[in-house]
Formats: C-alpha cells, structure tokens, sequence
C-alpha cells in the first residue's frame, strides 16, 4: 500500500478513536487522502468501526467509493449505518444497490425505515425489488437477481447481442444466458461467448443448451449447495409454471452458503451468529447471541444436577467414582458432537437425507462401539493400575456404552432436528454436551452398582 494510503488509514482510526466526529479542518486532507487505499482496506476500516465513525468514513470518500464501501458491507452491518446517516445519503446508497441486496437489507430494518426506503425508489426500481419481496425467507427467490434479459429462442444472435449491449448496464451477469419463449418459459440457456462467436443470423435456439435450473421457492441453502459444485457463472431461477423469474449467480450462492456455515459453527458453540464483523458489533447484541443458549444450558444441567443426587448413596459407598465423572462426562459430551458435526455437515451437503435416519444410526452404533473398545480398554488397564479391577471394569464397561451411545444419539438428532423442521446445528454441541452429560451418568452408577454391589 501506498504511504499515504497508510498514513490515511493510521491517521482516521486514530482521530476516530478519540472523536465520533472528524473536525473541519482535517476533513479535507483526510478526504484526498482517502481517494488512495485499495477499496478493500477502507472496507476493513469500516468493518471495525461503529455506526457513527463508520458513517464518518462514508461521507469522506468520493460517491463512487462511498457506495462500492457500503455495498461490501453485510446486511446487517449496513442498518446499523443507516441510522448513522442522513436521509440524502442513505436513499443514495440504498438506490445504488442490487435488488437482492436491498432485500437483504430491508430484512435487517425496522418496518418504517425499509418503508420509506421503498417508497424513495423510482418505479422501475420499487417493482424490481418487490418481485423478490412476494418471495418467502429463506427461499432462493429471495436471493436471486429478478434483472435478467428478456432472450427469446426465436430472435437472431444479432437481435440478442443488441439487445445484451442496450441493457449491460442493468443486468446482473451477462456471461450465463436464460433462453425463453415469447411467454417467458425457460427452453435453454446460452453464453456470451456462443453468441460472440456464432454468426449474426442465426436463431438462438441453435446455440443454446438444455437449462439447469431452481424454482423460486426452493429453498435458499440447499440449491446453493448443489449449484456451487457445477462450476456454473449463473443458474435460471423459475416459477412454479417454469416460467423466467431471476437468475443466481455464482457469487451469490458463496454468499449464502458462507452465512449458513456461520450459523452452524456459532449454533454449534452455543450462541447466535452475529451477521457482521466482530469489532463492529454494539455489545448488547454479542450479549444477546449469547444469553440465550447459556440460559437454555443452565437450565438443562440441571439433569446432571438431579442424577447426582439420586446416586448421592452410590458415592457415598464408593467416594472413588467421583473421581472419573469429570472423564466420563466429557468422552460422552465429545463423542456425541463429533457425530452430530459430522452428520450435520453431510445433511447441509446432500450426502445425507432425513431418510437415511436409520443407517446412519447403526453407523454411528458400530461407530461408537470401535471407539468405546479402544478408550475402555486404556481405561480399563490405567483404572485397574491404580484402583484394582473392579473399579478397573467399571471405567471400562462406562466408556464404552457411553460412546456407542453418544454417537448414536449424536447422530440421529440433527436428522430429527431437519425432518421438524428445526436447525440441525442447534442439536449439536449443546444439546448434545447436556444430554449425554445425564444419561452418561446414569449409565456410570448402573454400572458401578451391578459391578461393586453397593
């Protein structure tokens, strides 16, 4: 980076950390400044500031870098900027957007704002971005690009070229082709580079392919799961009557398998995902992904609470199995969340269907039984070393019913969670820990009372 560049950066998050304001006289230099950083340098400056120093850094930068900053940023990290701003500058950026991205940002405002955001939109721009509104969330229709080129099967490839120059500016891609009828029902698909290099008067149905496509209501991160590996720019998305709706470009689809994977991984460590930078997230809302999930586990530990205390006798006689909970507890907790990673990862990927619920449980069983052969054998020698062999065939016996049964638990519980209808991440690591954490222990003092006779 340029040294001035540097010094710009440098210099801004330093005024910015002692002020949420730039004073006159810097703001000019600061501006010119500015004008040097690649884009995504003053990309990551705002992804570390606040709304108010973020709106700062917006209102520096020349339009045109101040709406490709804005339009880089997360959705949910754009409404917090948006109250920062004035109304001059927020219907400037909010005009400057994609269709799918103004929805994605409408998702994250208040009713009221997102309705006067609308309603500043011209015509033309307001009934684009309500094609994708009618469709419900989560659906790839609320994620697909509505403008497309309007390529019928019967035009000639000069019609098509002339037409694809007259509206380049406004469409989404122009490298992947839907091909329709007069009606808008999809028959093919086409290139840039077909068109470029067939002659002029031929029709385009001549130089078009079968279609790969989605329906609109399909849901958004399964069809993006199987359009990724295809190695496709951009895939047709239609209605129910397979008539032209959209398209969903290959970016696009990363995008939304990127949040999803976000918001497994922070379900999955027990809180909700942040949907923006870190540095840049208001604390209350890190304290909110998280108080949740902490209540939900103080609650559920309670189970652990109340199998302790029906065994308090057990340990009274055997104060030694006290000594191995901590052991026991955390192999089953483990066990189980790698098996619901794992099957959680192979749902999200197509590799598992809810179907399959029963082979993957007697997987997860033998599975579970090689690995509670090897841990209770170790645990059965090291036991039986130090505190005889009773207590030797206790740890043993507990480890391995422990991990066949928290691997077949772990499982099947995100493929109960998907065929309710809930988030598969949500039964992983904490719901699982709490679980297995209960019947663990219940298997443990069985055990020990058949084995020890007390």
């Amino acid at each position: 980076m340029h040294d001035a560049a540097v010094e710009a950066i440098d210099e801004l998050e330093g005024l910015l950390r002692s002020h949420d304001d730039v004073p006159p006289k810097e703001a000019l230099r600061l501006r010119k400044l500015l004008d040097e950083p690649p884009i995504k340098d003053i990309v990551s400056l705002v992804e570390r500031s606040n709304a108010t120093r973020a709106a700062v850094v917006l209102r520096l930068l020349s339009r045109e870098r101040s709406i490709a900053v804005f339009d880089a940023l997360d959705a949910a990290h754009q409404a917090d900027v948006i109250g920062a701003l004035g109304n001059k500058d927020v219907y400037s950026f909010f005009d400057e957007l994609d269709p799918d991205d103004r929805v994605s940002l409408i998702d994250e405002l208040p009713a009221e704002i997102a309705d006067r955001l609308l309603k500043n939109l011209d015509k033309t721009e307001r009934d684009v971005t309500g094609v994708i509104l009618g469709y419900p969330k989560g659906s790839i229709g609320r994620r697909m690009s509505p403008e497309v080129p309007e390529i019928h099967e019967d035009m000639t490839v000069n019609e098509a070229m002339t037409l694809l120059r007259k509206e380049a500016d406004d469409l989404e891609t122009l490298y992947s082709i839907p091909v329709t009828r007069r009606d808008r029902r999809l028959v093919g698909v086409t290139s840039l580079r077909e068109l470029f290099l067939a002659h002029g008067d031929r029709k385009v149905k001549s130089v078009m392919a079968d279609p790969i496509f989605a329906c609109a209501n399909d849901d958004a991160e399964e069809t993006a799961r199987w359009f990724l590996p295809l190695d496709l720019l951009a895939m047709p998305i239609v209605d129910h009557t397979e008539r032209l709706v959209g398209i969903l470009t290959f970016d696009d689809a990363q995008d939304i398998v990127e949040e999803e994977d976000s918001e497994d991984s922070a379900r999955a460590g027990g809180a909700e995902p942040l949907q923006q930078p870190y540095m840049s997230t208001p604390l209350v809302k890190i304290m909110r992904s998280r108080i949740v999930w902490l209540l939900v586990l103080a609650v559920s530990a309670l189970l652990t609470v109340q199998v302790l205390d029906a065994f308090e006798g057990t340990l009274e006689k055997a104060v030694v199995l006290s000594l191995f909970i901590p052991l026991l507890t955390g192999t089953g907790g483990n066990t189980g969340n790698q098996a619901a990673t794992t099957v959680t990862r192979a749902l999200a990927l197509g590799d598992v269907r809810k179907r399959d619920i029963a082979q993957v449980m007697w997987r997860e069983l033998r599975v579970g039984l090689m690995l509670g052969i090897t841990l209770g054998t170790l645990g059965l020698v090291l036991a039986t070393l130090v505190y005889g062999s009773d207590i030797g065939f206790v740890i043993g016996l507990t480890l391995l019913s422990v991990c066949a049964m928290s691997a077949t638990v772990g499982g099947a519980m995100p493929i109960v969670a998907k065929t309710v209808g809930a988030d598969p991440a949500v039964f992983s690591n904490p719901f699982i820990s709490t679980f297995c954490d209960a019947t663990g222990l219940i298997i443990y003092f069985l055990i020990a009372k058949t084995i020890l006779g007390i």
